[in-house]
Parts: C-alpha cells; structure tokens; sequence
C-alpha cells in the first residue's frame, strides 16, 4: 500500500467546499481539434504509465493513519475526459469564463482526482485542453511531468498498445491499520538511523539544528499581519481567471541588462502587476505591504517521475510600493537572494519531515478547526500565492498538433483572493491569475499588467544595451 505524505495529506484537509485544492492548466494548439474518441484513445494508451490515474484516495477508520492510494474497482475513463465547445465567436473572454466554472467544481473524491477537457470552437482555428488534478496528487514540477507523459516529444509517435488492467482488491480495514502502524514505525526507524551520524558529528548537528530553528523563528516572525487589503479577506466557492503571455527571450534581455534571475524578473512583474490592480481599486499602493508565499521545490533527482509533493516555501514582501520597474526587480533580487540564502527553506521542509510522525487524527482534526476558524476570520499573514515552476523546453504534441502555449492555474485559500501561477515552456512564460468571483473579478488587470511590465522592462533593457546615443 502507497500512502500519502503528510503534506499531500494537508491538501485533502484543506479542501472544505469553498477553497478547491487542485491545480491544473490550459494548454492551447494549432488547429483542427481531434476527435473526442482519438483523445481517448490517447490517455488509455497512456494510463500503465501513470498508474494514479486509475486510484483513488482511500481514507483509513478515525483517522488512525494517512490516507492510502487504492485501485478504483469501478475506473471508466468516460467520468474523466470531457468535451465542451465555446460559442461563436470563441474568444479569449469566453476561454476565461470556462475556465473558471471548471476551476469553481470540486473533483469527486470517490474517484480519481483528475479530469481532462478537450476544448474547440475557439477562434483563430485553435483548440485547448483542460487538464485538472488535485494538488494531493502532484506538485508543480510533477504536475508538468505528469502533462509531458501525456502529451509527448515527438510529431508522430505511434500510440502503444493499451495494457490489460485489473484493479487490486481492496485492503480490509484491519490490513489498513496495521499498514499504518508499519508505516509509522519505518518512519520512526528512518530517524532513529540518523542518530549515529549525529552523534558522530555532535558540532554539524547543533549547527543544522540551530539553523532550522532560526529558520522556523524567522519564518514565525515573518507571519506577522499586515495593513488590510481588498486583495485579503474571506472567499466564495466560485472563480474567475485571467491569463498573459510573455517571451523566455525578453526576460533574458532583461536579465542581461539589470541582472537578477528568471524568477526575479517574473516576481518583479508581478509585484507591478499588483500595484496596478491596488491603484485600479483606488488603493494607496505607496503604503501597501503584499506579501507572498513563494512555494520552492525540495525535490531531487532521484524523485522526478515521483507523483507527490515536495515543496517548501519562502516569505517575499512583493515591492509594490516601488513605482520605478528596474528599482523594484533590483529589491525583488535583493530579497531573494537574501532569502535563499536564509534558513527560512530548510525549516519548512524539516517541518514537513517531522509532520509525518504526528498523529494523523491530530493532524486532521487541527486542520479542519481551522478551516471553520478561517471562514469567519480570515488570516492576513499572507495576502497571496505566487508559484513559479520551469516547463519543459521543447515542443510538446497531442495526436500530431503542437502545444503552442500553456496557462497554469494556482487554487485560492482561506483569506487569499488573489494567486498567481507561472509557467514556462518553450521559450514562452505563461501567467494565470485565479480570483475570488465575488470579490475580485478584475483579475484580468493584474495579467494584463504584468504582460505589460516585462514590456517594460525589455523596452527599458534594450536601451540600457545599446548604451547612451546609440
């Protein structure tokens, strides 16, 4: 039996009917659409390979052990691959609005948690897909994992043969408990292994364990509440989205002539995306103070084509204060790398580790009674989410047509009414922006602003190359 982690756990306990804890994407491609039945045909030659496309979550009696992966007896891959067609005249707007609605539904728990949208009537003779999966499943770098098995590298690739399948019995209800008794003691053996090293090294020790404490102060510290906000406050179960694009190329240019990363000129976007939408909403954006969690992946080597999550996070105070946009990627550079260079990563993930020891009644029960707290007081810790994960560099194809772009979608919780997803591929970089329907419906000027902000910035790039009278 494959059990969940405690933090794929978590995201099964955060999910409570008004925030939806998946993830997924739009990936838009050259024209004509297939057909519906050779889009099938595709993902049920593709299922041997992604096994947790066929099981569903199996929760064990009072909560004595984390939730196990289990074979859905009842699989049919109908309840899990859709069709829809916009209306003429199949606009972006009308992309958006789809989007939202599907991004509005939770996935049914008693099957598995994803679904697959063929989308077409779009215009200019494109079509989409739609993929969804809960975030119990995967995390960003293993959800594009996830879409390459899918899809594919290759124009022409021949579909494999579907595999015969036959779903494993159910583990009786005493088989469950003792799995989780077992599973609890290899988790405690896996720490007791680690003792003879620190007693070995009994400086290195107090020094790991003084950072991660520094680190979990600080993180502490960080949490504290800030000025409000429109963009904080409680939520609705129903979405709204916005999506933007940009080009690898300009941010390199950008990179070049003001330094920094990749991920600090998307940041720096995105701050200037938010104080657009502040001064939109007459807000004082000089006073505001919007600060992020930045998810960051833990992920190694040895766990690509792992499907789980393995993720810790920073704390980034997004410069939205700044009006000048080459001031506001230098601070962004300028806090990341501070950051990095922090304890703050390593603590959320030593936290994450010794989460799997707790009870997981405990563990359920805590998070659920704060869920209900947050329904009436909503945390102003965090105003919102920006994720940032790197896709795959090559051209992806479904049944012979190109991937042109991809638009990823990041889920909203308790007190956050605005996120943000990032995504590249292929040398573009793709902006989603998932807003609370009843209290941020303009979301489409925080994407529109940070298209226009990385124009910006390669404007104000390409004249810092060029050097003076050029």
């Amino acid at each position: 039996m494959e059990r969940l982690s405690a933090l794929d756990t978590e995201f099964l306990h955060l999910e409570d009917g008004v925030a939806h804890m998946h993830i997924a994407g739009l990936s838009l491609f050259d024209g004509p659409p297939p057909r519906f039945d050779d889009l099938m045909a595709l993902v049920e030659a593709k299922l041997h390979l992604i096994p947790r496309y066929r099981q569903r979550v199996c929760f064990l009696p009072l909560e004595l052990g984390r939730p196990v992966w289990e074979d859905d007896p009842h699989f049919n891959l109908a309840y899990h691959l859709c069709h829809a067609a916009l209306p003429a005249p199949g606009d972006d707007a009308a992309l958006c609005r789809l989007m939202a609605r599907l991004m509005s539904q939770p996935l049914n728990r008693k099957r598995p948690l994803w679904e697959t949208w063929l989308v077409d009537g779009l215009s200019d003779g494109r079509w989409a897909l739609i993929t969804k999966v809960h975030h119990c499943m995967v995390d960003g770098i293993a959800g594009v994992e996830l879409l390459t098995v899918l899809l594919g590298i290759e124009r022409d690739a021949p579909l494999p043969e579907p595999e015969p399948w036959t779903a494993s019995p159910r583990p009786s209800r005493p088989a469950l408990v003792f799995d989780a008794g077992r599973g609890l003691a290899g988790e405690l053996g896996t720490w007791a292994r680690r003792v003879p090293g620190a007693i070995r090294d009994p400086v290195g020790t107090v020094r790991s364990a003084r950072r991660t404490a520094d680190g979990l102060v600080r993180f502490g510290r960080e949490l504290a509440g800030t000025p409000p906000l429109s963009i904080e406050g409680t939520i609705g179960p129903n979405r709204v989205w916005a999506h933007s694009p940009a080009r690898l190329d300009d941010v390199r240019t950008i990179r070049q002539a003001f330094g920094g990363t990749v991920n600090d000129v998307v940041l720096a976007a995105v701050a200037g995306g938010y104080r657009a939408l502040l001064l939109a909403r007459g807000e004082d954006a000089g006073q505001a103070v919007v600060r992020s969690l930045v998810p960051i992946s833990t992920r190694t080597e040895s766990a690509h084509g792992l499907l789980d999550n393995r993720v810790s996070a920073l704390l980034l105070e997004l410069p939205v204060h700044i009006a000048d946009p080459r001031e506001r990627l230098q601070v962004v550079h300028d806090q990341m790398r501070e950051l990095k260079a922090s304890p703050m990563a390593e603590a959320g993930d030593a936290v994450t580790s010794v989460a799997n020891l707790a009870p997981p009644f405990v563990v359920g029960v805590a998070t659920r009674l704060g869920m209900r707290v947050m329904h009436r007081l909503p945390q102003r810790s965090v105003n919102t989410v920006t994720t940032n994960v790197p896709g795959p560099q090559l051209p992806l194809y479904c049944l012979g047509r190109e991937m042109l772009e991809y638009y990823p979608y990041v889920p909203l919780s308790h007190g956050l009414r605005v996120a943000t997803a990032i995504l590249s591929y292929n040398g573009r970089i793709g902006f989603g922006v998932t807003g609370d329907y009843d209290t941020a419906q303009d979301v489409g000027v925080l994407a529109g602003a940070i298209e226009a902000g990385i124009e910006e910035l390669r404007d104000l790039a390409a004249i810092t190359l060029r050097g003076p009278g050029a």
